[in-house]
């Protein structure tokens, strides 16, 4: 099994011949995704790499391929257009890398998806992989070995550090989820947590966080209390200077709620085991694993 990606995954992807849609669907299909379509609108009935149908809209594809997933390489003034063209084609899974979406514009996406029953991951996020099966964003390939450990992160480069990590010390991963670190996100922590709780092939979850905002604090409650595999867990941010805007755009501290300390606490206090930097992680997982 696999978490929200895998084997049976059937990509499509929106803005496939731009700039930064056809590097990454090229190295995509090398990984070995199934990208069965590419959307750009007025470029419907070319091919892309002289294999993949280009079509001017994504619910032409889907009845053309049955695409069940979408990847997002569209700019940010026409993401949140690309979000509801994917989901309502009745794309399943829909994962946005784009950076800098208008909040104002995920409000009202959000509803949307929701009542359709969808899935989005971001956006400004790297995507997800379940190494040997399918890669859909921008997560390197060759750093992710196969096996049986969960990841999930705020941070894209992070995720990149720690499956590095792991994959140097022979232990692989599961399924590897960048959920992005905007304040309006479509997948949460406690949505990863839960699917990896239920995924008989993960034995553990490691799970990167950052200041700013609760989740951290609501997703450590959740496994205290819903959660029996062993977690491990990270807060970057520890020396910023309260009251700034470190790197995401959710990644602000107000009062005491959002600070690397308080959050690295709720873990402690829920059984997590936290790590001071990201190279602890294999010390940490090894130890709960035996």
């Amino acid at each position: 099994m696999s978490v929200f990606i895998g084997k049976d995954t059937r990509l499509v992807v929106q803005g496939i011949t731009g700039r930064d849609g056809s590097f990454h669907a090229k190295q995509m299909m090398e990984y070995g995704t199934k990208v069965v379509a590419g959307v750009t609108p007025g470029k419907g009935g070319q091919r892309f790499e002289g294999t993949v149908p280009v079509f001017d809209t994504v619910a032409q594809s889907v009845a053309a391929t049955g695409a069940n997933t979408a990847v997002i390489y569209v700019p940010p003034v026409g993401a949140a257009g690309a979000i509801f063209e994917a989901v309502d084609a009745g794309i399943a899974t829909v994962i946005c890398i784009t950076e800098g979406v208008p909040v104002i514009e995920m409000t009202r996406v959000m509803p949307f998806v929701r009542e359709r029953g969808a899935r989005l991951i971001g956006p400004n996020c790297p995507g997800a992989i379940t190494p040997g099966q399918a890669k859909v964003g921008i997560i390197p390939g060759s750093i992710c070995t196969p096996g049986r450990v969960g990841l999930v992160s705020r941070s894209g480069t992070l995720t990149y550090e720690v499956v590095n990590q792991l994959t140097r010390a022979k232990i692989g991963q599961s399924t590897c989820v960048g959920i992005g670190g905007d304040p309006i996100i479509g997948t949460n922590f406690i949505d990863c947590l839960r699917a990896f709780q239920d995924d008989p092939d993960t034995d553990a979850i490691v799970m990167m966080g950052e200041i700013g905002g609760t989740d951290e604090q609501k997703a450590a409650e959740f496994v205290r209390d819903h959660v029996t595999k062993p977690v491990v867990g990270f807060i970057a941010g520890q020396t910023a200077p309260p009251g700034r805007r470190m790197g995401h755009a959710g990644a602000i501290i107000s009062g005491s709620s959002g600070t690397a300390a308080e959050k690295m606490a709720a873990f402690e206090a829920a059984g997590i085991s936290v790590m001071k930097r990201p190279a602890d992680v294999v010390p940490l997982l090894s130890a709960r694993l035996k």
